[in-house]
């Protein structure tokens, strides 16, 4: 148990070590770019961005903080011949390997429901005020059970819409209406149509009636008819899908209910959903990245090629983690099963980890 604590302690050292090291790196090269992005603002409010971001950067890179962490440490102990006596007490090498997977495990479970929540109120944060300070709004959007809302400003007023359902990339709404309110607020106007889908500068309907609201008159009487009809609009499909919500804005606690009224409201949730599993199968990708830095880095310090082996350790994390990034794409298109994107990876991994080891120890 004492020993166990030991290599605990050790690589809980070295993983702080390299995560506030990285984290310096990162806030010096965010402040230069927020100095560049927004050089009309003030110094406080670029460091109050830079400030919003670092939860969400640091969350990013922990893949790699864990893989050069372990790397780290399995190279010291190597150095130090504590690999040696361990194995010379009649004790396995993996079994010094239990008490940095255990942390790893224990690191990944905290940063998933502490950090993610963390991660997702600051980023969303980041994303209102940088949008703000640089000019450009966020399309407000709700779902509901009963369809999509939307608004959009214009010089002359607002427009408020809403559509039943929405193609998947948010480019198409179908049985849309759109009310227009005057810069007093008051209805100006009511357009419906069989579909509208989004262009560059406007929207373009079908089969649309039209309701004028500005007099006194009878507006039902008055309404004509249009087989198409365009709309202004500053609208990009970018911005529709930002207003949605990506999924790293959403806490990990709330993601199955928000995808549950996407789905209720007829609208693709896939995107959500791999990201979730995906968020739940962090901590076990982590483990995995710990084994396969050992099962490179476990060898005497003396021993021939042993920088050839850190390297190969650091590359074959990162080949790792770009296929695990490179099979929730195709999560996300539907090219693969939700759950074999999401967990398929990190438990391949752990297993191709452990038949390393085993080969290496056992023989």
């Amino acid at each position: 148990m004492i020993l166990q604590l030991y290599f605990a302690r050790r690589f809980l050292a070295s993983f702080l070590g390299v995560a506030l090291s990285l984290a310096a790196l990162i806030a010096l090269i965010e402040l230069m770019d927020g100095l560049s992005d927004m050089p009309d603002r003030p110094f406080s409010d670029v460091l109050g961005v830079v400030l919003l971001k670092m939860p969400w950067a640091n969350y990013e890179i922990l893949p790699l903080v864990v893989i050069l962490a372990s790397t780290a440490l399995f190279l010291r102990l190597s150095r130090s011949s504590e690999l040696v006596v361990l194995r010379a007490s009649g004790r396995s090498a993996l079994r010094g390997l239990l008490a940095p997977a255990c942390v790893a495990l224990m690191i990944g479970l905290f940063w998933l429901s502490i950090g993610n929540p963390i991660v997702a109120a600051t980023s969303k944060r980041e994303h209102d005020l940088s949008n703000s300070y640089q000019g450009s709004e966020t399309a407000a959007l709700a779902i509901s059970s009963e369809g999509l809302w939307l608004r959009q400003g214009g010089p002359e007023g607002q427009t408020v819409i809403f559509a039943l359902r929405a193609s998947s990339d948010l480019g198409t709404l179908y049985e849309p209406n759109f009310l227009d309110f005057d810069r007093d607020g008051m209805p100006v106007r009511r357009i419906n149509a069989g579909a509208a889908q989004l262009r560059d500068g406007e929207w373009f309907l079908r089969d649309a009636k039209i309701w004028d609201l500005s007099g006194g008159g009878n507006p039902e009487a008055e309404a004509t008819r249009a087989v198409t009809l365009t709309i202004p609009s500053d609208l990009t499909q970018d911005r529709i899908v930002d207003s949605f919500g990506k999924p790293r804005y959403i806490p990990i606690w709330d993601l199955p209910d928000f995808i549950a009224e996407l789905e209720e409201a007829g609208f693709s949730a896939r995107r959500y959903a791999v990201w979730f599993h995906s968020e739940m199968a962090q901590p076990v990708f982590l483990v995995a990245l710990v084994l396969m830095s050992a099962a490179f880095t476990m060898r005497h310090a003396r021993g021939a090629n042993m920088g050839v082996m850190v390297l190969a350790a650091v590359l074959a994390g990162f080949g790792l983690h770009y296929i695990r990034n490179f099979a929730h794409i195709l999560g996300e298109n539907g090219q693969i099963p939700i759950l074999l994107a999401a967990w398929a990876p990190p438990l391949a991994a752990m297993f191709l980890a452990l038949g390393i080891l085993l080969h290496l120890e056992d023989g």
